[in-house]
């Protein structure tokens, strides 16, 4: 346990690159299999479900600390961070535990799954009083599951390749999925034997870089192969050894929440791995986001709500074809594998299956353009296509591991945006938690400030330092955390959709509001309506 807190602390006291992962590969280096499959699980991101409630473990360090419950939560309204605030307020000590990460985690954590509240407090007290502060942090955030450290996936897998030798795209292939932190799986990890996919394990994604140039930048738009960028569910569909699998980018198997997808793809040949965009369409039409949303949050769907929102698999890339990885084929070569086994009659059971492919399994249109500014044209057209702009992806492309430069480009079309009033804050988490970083916005109706949306992103760190110092001047009132602000600034919002929704008093949902810029030019006076805002939803509204 010592040693992945250290580790922890060498990654969160650094922000380079390069210190990061040498701090990686020299504690993989070190650890034991069983050590490093569990560090493999939390750094990567993989969460144990909550073990323990949070008002039990409130309510504990508010004793153990001997602290009124107001003064606990003016401290955790300081702080910004429960995991942190109850390390710091717990009687400190120097560290007496000599477990090591895998004994840490089956008789401190997994035990409590089967614990009652008396028997779960008894181990807490007596597990806090064994650690030092930053041992209490860490073991708070496991059993919360708020545990987060500066690096990415992609960065793990650097330090795992090296390690071992292996290629970083085959770590990044043995990654996906569903898995068990295991000594054996660690040794599967790391094995030098390749030919090792799991049946249902999907392919790292190959993720567009966004295009921020001219689009004249990039050269010839004859090397490249044009699609519309399709705003749904990234995923892929698996079938091998007869099975089928539909996994979310997010590395989430959702196949049972789209049945109808899930009995198309029944009918493709064996071995087939298709990337694509999960969308909700309806009679040739494809429906908003929000209504797609309805069935991602469904484990089970019901009849109603698949004839309300039925949904198809765009396809726009196939990565393995009769069992085999064809990732490092050319873009224009994988295209011709795709549009061989989404023409009806090659499935397993043609001619029967020809109206379910079609139905529910299409190919993303290729575009034709001559010119960029043709392209640029016809880009205009997204929002009244309900598309987010236009995907760019070099026709000798291999399917890499990530987001890369160079030879997928994302064109999106430019946001929409409002002007917005601050009206509440509230402090941000990890390094920001002790700024007011998180804010609620609201336009105007007949006088009165309604809310419309919330954003955190954005600003740079002094208009963050500028935002906060109003924030602590001008506060109005205080409900926990969240602070009412005088209203004073005005922000520049920008969004991607906008659309109705019973479930906010405005009315109205925007989606992905993020900040665009703060409008010190501005008085609060001149910011938007909610008129205004349903004049944009008559027109962009979906």
């Amino acid at each position: 346990m010592k040693a992945f807190v250290e580790l922890y602390k060498e990654i969160d006291r650094t922000t380079k690159t390069n210190e990061k992962l040498e701090a990686l590969v020299k504690y993989f280096k070190q650890a034991s299999d069983s050590d490093s499959a569990w560090a493999v699980f939390f750094l990567t991101g993989r969460k144990l479900r909550r073990l323990v409630p949070t008002e039990l473990m409130r309510q504990l360090t508010i004793s153990l600390a001997g602290i009124a419950p107001w003064l606990f939560q003016e401290c955790y309204d300081n702080v910004g961070d429960l995991g942190e605030t109850m390390a710091l307020l717990l009687p400190d000590k120097q560290s007496e535990m000599d477990l090591n990460l895998t004994e840490f985690v089956e008789q401190k954590l997994l035990v409590l799954r089967n614990f009652s509240d008396l028997a779960t407090a008894q181990l807490l007290e007596a597990t806090w009083l064994e650690l030092d502060i930053d041992q209490k942090f860490i073991f708070n955030k496991l059993i919360t599951g708020g545990f987060r450290v500066g690096v990415s996936q992609q960065m793990v897998t650097k330090a795992l390749a090296t390690v071992s030798n292996i290629d970083a795209n085959v770590v990044a292939h043995r990654l996906m999925g569903h898995w068990e932190p295991t000594p054996q799986w660690y040794a599967n990890l790391l094995a030098l034997e390749t030919e090792d996919a799991a049946v249902s394990t999907p392919y790292p994604f190959y993720l567009a870089y966004p295009l921020q140039d001219e689009p004249e930048t990039l050269g010839d738009i004859n090397e490249f192969q044009i699609e519309w960028k399709w705003d749904g569910i990234r995923a892929q569909i698996i079938k091998r050894d007869g099975q089928v699998f539909i996994w979310s980018r997010g590395e989430e198997l959702i196949s049972e929440r789209f049945p109808e997808i899930l009995t198309a793809a029944s009918r493709l040949p064996n071995g087939s791995v298709i990337d694509g965009e999960i969308l909700a369409w309806k009679e040739g039409d494809v429906l908003p986001f929000a209504m797609l949303q309805t069935r991602i949050g469904r484990k089970s769907v019901g009849k109603k709500l698949l004839a309300d929102v039925p949904c198809i698999f765009m396809a726009f890339d196939i990565i393995e074809i009769g069992g085999v990885d064809i990732r490092q084929s050319t873009m224009k070569e994988r295209r011709h594998h795709l549009l061989s086994v989404l023409t009806p009659g090659q499935c397993d059971e043609a001619p029967s299956c020809r109206d379910t492919l079609s139905e529910h399994l299409r190919v993303s249109a290729q575009l034709m353009a001559g010119s960029w500014e043709e392209l640029a044209t016809m880009r205009l057209d997204s929002r009244k296509l309900k598309v987010e702009g236009v995907m760019l992806k070099k026709h000798d492309s291999i399917y890499g591991v990530g987001r890369r430069r160079g030879d997928w480009w994302k064109w999106k079309i430019n946001p929409l945006s409002m002007d917005a009033v601050l009206v509440y804050a509230q402090r941000g988490h990890g390094r920001r938690a002790s700024l007011y970083t998180d804010y609620t916005f609201a336009v105007w109706q007949e006088g009165k400030l309604v809310p419309i949306a919330k954003a955190y992103s954005g600003l740079t760190d002094e208009e963050i330092r500028s935002v906060d110092d109003y924030v602590r001047k001008n506060t109005v009132e205080k409900f926990g955390p969240v602070r009412t602000v005088k209203p004073g600034l005005v922000f520049e919002i920008a969004f991607e959709g906008i659309q109705k929704s019973p479930r906010h008093k405005s009315g109205i949902a925007v989606r992905f509001p993020r900040i665009a810029r703060l409008r010190l030019d501005k008085p609060i006076e001149e910011a938007d309506t909610l008129v205004q805002l349903q004049g944009m939803l008559e027109v962009y509204g979906k």
